[in-house]
């Protein structure tokens, strides 16, 4: 039922249940709700106290009464069928019923063994003690604390000791109604354990989940977090490291060109300025993404991912700072999903980068990107600097930028592979694997011919 359901009613609907209504909230109920934790936290600390406080207990109940009355024959249940015995075995065999009780959780099966046999004993004498409720509890205890598979043996035996109860009974007690009385009072002392013991188990088991669900959420939150600083070092790699390569690029040549052509120097530096100005917008978009706020109304608009259609774009800014960049494409990479143009422009755009910052900038490029069937492949070849030596070039695990395309490769299937080409120059080609999903409706990209 809804507390806060605010439904009209009928006159004929009874009143709506408050959430102070219900029993748990009633203020009896939460102070014994707050004494019994403060019951559990000293019994944590000191549970010898709770032993020998419910052993004080069933002494004062059981024992004290036995005591009073001893030698008072009017006042003992079953005259004359049991016999009294003097106050040193009455105190001994109180003792013997009573004092194991202080270790029934610590040792609960043999303080139920020395219960029953005080109590065997008791019977074998013809004596009747109000303390043989210590059975009761002994057994009660052993289901609560023991191990379960002595418990058909414990209430086996304690069934066989209340049968020799009930067979002793005066005869105006019928032995049906004996046994059907004490066997009801062992059910009770075993339902009552069992139910104490599972629900002990159930919140044991909520909360092992409930440990195991913060340890799992706090292992998710680690792992997204490396994941998004995995992401947000990789954008920032793509996009700072390339555009700051055609900056430093162009500043060299504007530099050089300074002196003998003054307008190539301006031009270089308009080219500086745009791809700055290009780079800034990139990183204010990805920031304004990872802020993860409501873009205001009067905020513009974040630009869109990159795409296929923005490589030739990127060919244009590396052609500006020098390198000869021949781009051929295959197939309608248009239709291509927007998470794969991501992953072919930043694959293109780093291994553009990587040729523009080992070969120079008369170094010549091939650029090849094509789509056939289900398979989209990227090659990209440069010849190396323009004075036929060959640049050391880091192993292809050193650095972010191969380690970087072969994760944006890795998420569709795809691999990477670099090394010194036959010229003097240096390969790379990328393969990504383009089928759908298993239950997707997506067909893989239709084949077409075209050059752009």
């Amino acid at each position: 039922m809804n507390l806060d359901d605010t439904t009209p009613r009928g006159p004929a609907d009874p009143p709506p249940l408050l959430e102070a209504d219900l029993p748990w909230n009633h203020p009896l109920a939460r102070a014994l709700s707050r004494l019994g934790r403060r019951l559990k936290q000293g019994d944590r600390r000191r549970p010898w106290i709770l032993d020998t406080a419910v052993t004080a207990v069933v002494a004062l109940l059981f024992c004290v009464p036995d005591l009073v009355h001893d030698g008072d024959r009017r006042h003992h249940p079953f005259d004359p069928e049991f016999t009294h015995l003097s106050l040193a075995g009455t105190l001994a065999l109180q003792a013997g019923l009573v004092l194991p009780l202080l270790w029934r959780r610590r040792r609960p099966f043999p303080a139920f063994g020395v219960i029953t046999a005080v109590f065997v004993l008791q019977l074998a004498l013809g004596v009747w003690l109000r303390a043989d409720v210590a059975v009761l509890i002994a057994l009660y205890s052993l289901v609560l604390h023991g191990e379960l598979r002595r418990l058909p043996v414990a209430c086996a035996v304690t069934a066989g000791a209340l049968g020799l109860v009930a067979a002793r009974l005066p005869t105006g007690v019928h032995v049906l109604d004996a046994l059907f009385f004490l066997f009801s009072a062992i059910t009770a002392a075993v339902a009552l354990g069992l139910a104490v013991r599972i629900r002990r188990a159930q919140l044991s088991v909520l909360r092992d989940r409930a440990t195991r669900l913060e340890v799992e959420r706090d292992q998710r939150s680690r792992l997204a977090a490396a994941a998004e600083r995995t992401r947000v070092a990789r954008e920032m790699h793509d996009i700072v490291g390339h555009n700051l390569s055609v900056i430093i690029t162009l500043a060299d040549g504007g530099a050089y060109a300074n002196d003998r052509a003054p307008e190539r120097g301006k031009e270089a530096l308009l080219l500086i300025g745009d791809t700055g100005r290009q780079a800034l917008g990139e990183l204010r978009r990805m920031l304004g993404v990872l802020r993860e706020q409501p873009v205001a109304p009067s905020a513009p608009e974040l630009s869109p991912q990159p795409g296929v259609g923005d490589i030739e774009a990127l060919c244009e800014r590396i052609r500006a700072a020098g390198p000869r960049v021949v781009h051929r494409s295959e197939g309608d990479l248009r239709t291509l999903d927007p998470g794969v143009q991501l992953a072919v422009y930043r694959i293109v755009q780093e291994a553009l980068t990587n040729a523009l910052k080992h070969g120079g900038r008369d170094t010549r490029v091939d650029l090849a990107v094509g789509v056939e069937g289900t398979r989209l492949t990227i090659d990209v070849h440069n010849t190396g600097p323009g004075t036929g030596t060959v640049r050391p070039r880091p192993h292809d695990d050193e650095g972010h930028g191969i380690a970087g395309m072969r994760e944006r490769a890795g998420l569709y299937d795809g691999t990477v592979a670099a090394g010194p080409g036959p010229d003097g120059g240096w390969t790379l080609r990328a393969t990504l694997d383009l089928t759908p999903p298993a239950g997707s409706d997506l067909a893989p990209p239709a084949v077409a011919g075209g050059a752009a």
